[in-house]
């Protein structure tokens, strides 16, 4: 699964990523700082099923930290946009080009208003957000627009011609965006557009069609970014009122909190509504400010709105569902003695089979039936899992 960070120029992207990721990439006041696409990992958080089995574990491609696991996810940073970038403006649509793999994006915003529609630095609260969240969202639209509609006429006339449905022609067309026939026929249906012959689609047709495909296949939370300076929260409040997925958010406190609880000053788990000062640590005044400052902002938004983010990506906007496959369902072990050793994210619907598909493809390939390690019964290969499944495959054949 991956997640893009996607917006204008200026906003904290790098900053956000850098606190997502923990990775050092370059973060500065001034437009495309960030050129090429920064790729790091980042973590969806759930609740850990090992205290609810009363079981340590002992996770060997996740992290569980105080009965909290955090399952590893790509996040792709994506340099920022300007007006025009989808006919080439600023750096172009290579930005969106970047942004063409991922599943879902988080669309940084500044919500303070001190950066303009390129990026520059202005009074705080003389940029409007709102218009940076339409024009960014309108840049990828024109983008698919463009891609799609690019001999639009000839290539809706050949596949009439070969009796091919145009989810078909446009998933192929579609290929490298990773988007499927399923969601290209629910956003023709959505669109209106099902019983008009697509040879005589106009190029407003097309765009109505691309707002609402890039809905459904790359949908966006907004993080509204630089939440902790005083001209955000009216713009926070806008957003909300307009119905948008809004996640008040601070990345430059969620990297200094990131960063203390790595020193030992903290304790604090990304996605905490609070934090503590450790026992013997003396804090100057300078970094007392600074961590009032952020808990004062934890106080009013719940967190600092990195992991939240994150997560609503993965669990509201994806609709993903955290199971662990095992070996043994008595111990929850694999053939080591792991226990609890991993943790998949699926899409919500998926199967006892499809699992066994992520762990490994000759497991899939002869699936007989899975084991829930809560039960101890035996389910086929069409069950469909819910989060927080332990799940146990038997299968004819071994993983190579």
């Amino acid at each position: 699964m991956i997640i893009g960070l996607i917006g204008k120029a200026n906003v904290g992207k790098s900053t956000f990523f850098n606190a997502a990721t923990e990775l050092a990439v370059p973060a500065a006041n001034y437009p495309f700082t960030t050129i090429e696409p920064n790729v790091g990992v980042a973590y969806a958080r759930v609740k850990c099923v090992c205290r609810e089995f009363g079981v340590q574990d002992n996770p060997v491609h996740s992290m569980c930290i105080d009965g909290n696991r955090f399952i590893p996810i790509k996040l792709v940073d994506v340099a920022g946009l300007v007006p025009g970038a989808h006919a080439g403006k600023g750096l172009g649509n290579k930005f969106l080009d970047d942004a063409r793999q991922a599943d879902a994006l988080i669309h940084v915003v500044d919500a303070s208003g001190t950066t303009d529609s390129n990026g520059r630095s202005v009074p705080a609260g003389a940029g409007d957000p709102m218009f940076d969240i339409t024009f960014v969202e309108e840049e990828f639209d024109l983008w698919l627009a463009a891609l799609i509609g690019r001999d639009w006429g000839k290539n809706t006339r050949e596949a009439e011609g070969l009796g091919q449905k145009l989810e078909q022609m446009l998933a192929k067309r579609l290929s490298g965006l990773a988007i499927g026939e399923p969601v290209i026929a629910a956003a023709i249906h959505a669109s209106g557009l099902a019983m008009k012959k697509p040879v005589s689609w106009t190029e407003e047709d097309i765009l109505a069609f691309c707002k609402i495909l890039r809905a459904k296949a790359k949908p966006f939370v907004i993080a509204a970014n630089k939440a902790d300076l005083p001209s955000a929260e009216v713009n926070i409040e806008k957003m909300k009122s307009a119905g948008l997925e809004v996640v008040p958010c601070a990345s430059e406190a969620e990297a200094l909190l990131r960063k203390a609880s790595k020193k030992g000053v903290l304790h604090y788990l990304p996605g905490d509504s609070s934090f503590d000062v450790k026992p013997n640590v003396a804090l100057n005044i300078q970094q007392q400010k600074a961590l009032d400052i952020v808990r004062t902002l934890m106080q009013k938004y719940g967190s600092t709105g990195v992991q939240e983010a994150i997560n609503i990506a993965c669990f509201k906007l994806l609709r993903m569902v955290a199971v662990y496959p095992v070996e043994d369902e008595f111990k929850l072990a694999d053939k080591k003695g792991n226990v609890l050793p991993d943790v998949r994210l699926l899409p919500e619907g998926s199967t006892a089979k499809d699992l066994a598909g992520t762990v490994h493809a000759d497991l899939a390939k002869g699936f007989l039936y899975a084991i829930d390690a809560r039960t101890k019964q035996r389910i086929g290969a069409d069950h469909k899992l819910k989060s927080g499944d332990v799940i146990k495959i038997v299968s004819a054949t071994s993983r190579g």
